[in-house]
């Protein structure tokens, strides 16, 4: 496992948003705009569509599998173990819907038939699902910091990043050093200096 990683469901995650979203892109203009797209453009994104699909359902099942590790082995407390808990919940639900609609989209495959209203509808459904999820997997990380190495102490006054605009200089940028006198950037960027706050 790489050190920065207490598990692979962050990366699979990703791919599992990216894929399931350009399928249901690719279907929904297959339906909207049928009578204008070119018969070869359309054969293709048929074809691209259904692998996007596909492949979401694989890769949703390894991440299924990866955000159970997760969920037996990342430190919580109460409040984040209840939000933990509901985002695996909507998880298992998004994975049923996609599964029956990769299911769906072979019948349709197999016997060349052309995406229903019905079936975009049910991916449209699928995708605020997967969202959702999504959501309240970004909760777990930036609002109750599970499955993080460290979080920096909050410092009044220093690190303002809503300064104005072009005053993102350094002090003393004139001669291209960072002052050694800083409090806050003593041993900033060293890897074996313990971070105290």
């Amino acid at each position: 496992m790489f050190e920065i990683l207490p598990n692979f469901h962050p990366i699979l995650v990703h791919f599992t948003v990216a894929l399931f979203s350009v399928a249901t892109a690719l279907f929904m203009v297959l339906v909207i705009a049928k009578k204008i797209l070119p018969e070869k453009i359309k054969e293709q994104w048929w074809i691209v569509a259904h692998w996007n699909l596909w492949l979401a359902a694989g890769i949703t099942l390894a991440t299924i599998l990866a955000g159970h590790h997760a969920y037996n082995t990342v430190a919580h407390d109460a409040p984040s173990h209840a939000a933990m808990t509901d985002h695996r919940n909507w998880a298992a639900a998004t994975f049923i819907l996609i599964a029956v609609l990769a299911g769906w989209a072979t019948r349709l495959y197999r016997q060349k038939e052309r995406v229903s209203l019905i079936f975009i509808t049910a991916l449209l459904i699928t995708q605020l699902a997967l969202l959702s999820t999504a959501w309240r997997g970004g909760e777990l990380v930036y609002r109750y910091g599970l499955g993080v190495l460290s979080l920096p102490a909050a410092e009044v006054g220093d690190h303002d990043h809503h300064a104005k605009e072009n005053e993102h200089t350094l002090p003393n940028a004139q001669t291209s050093e960072i002052p050694t006198d800083h409090p806050n950037h003593n041993n900033a960027h060293s890897d074996t200096a313990p971070h105290e706050h």
